[in-house]
């Protein structure tokens, strides 16, 4: 019989606790916020934060709420398209490709 277990705690290893929880400190960091390049969509003058991790993949972390700014956000609100989806917009897909060809955007290795 399989049975679901949680991730352990280390309650009762206090160092190893504490290295997992410097860890998860460092991981967030990492994955949240290095190598995040500040960009304005070239058609809305909108601000994200991007990082390529490879020529596929694309991490945009808005700096605002993007339907007060981008009209493409703005319309899919307005339609009923809650937070959260992963909808995108073709003007910062074009911006974000603009970067990378320019050199201002890198793609991480």
């Amino acid at each position: 019989m399989v049975t679901w277990a949680k991730a352990p705690d280390f309650a009762d290893q206090p160092a190893r606790q504490a290295e997992m929880r410097a860890q998860t400190v460092v991981d967030k960091q990492r994955y949240l916020e290095d190598g995040l390049t500040p960009l304005r969509c070239q058609a809305c003058r909108s601000e994200v934060l991007v990082r390529k991790s490879s020529p596929h993949q694309t991490s945009v972390q808005w700096t605002d709420d993007p339907a007060s700014h981008c009209p493409v956000f703005a319309e899919l609100s307005a339609n009923g398209f809650g937070p959260g989806r992963p909808d995108s917009c073709p003007q910062l897909e074009r911006t974000i490709k603009w970067a990378v060809d320019e050199g201002v955007l890198h793609i991480s290795e």
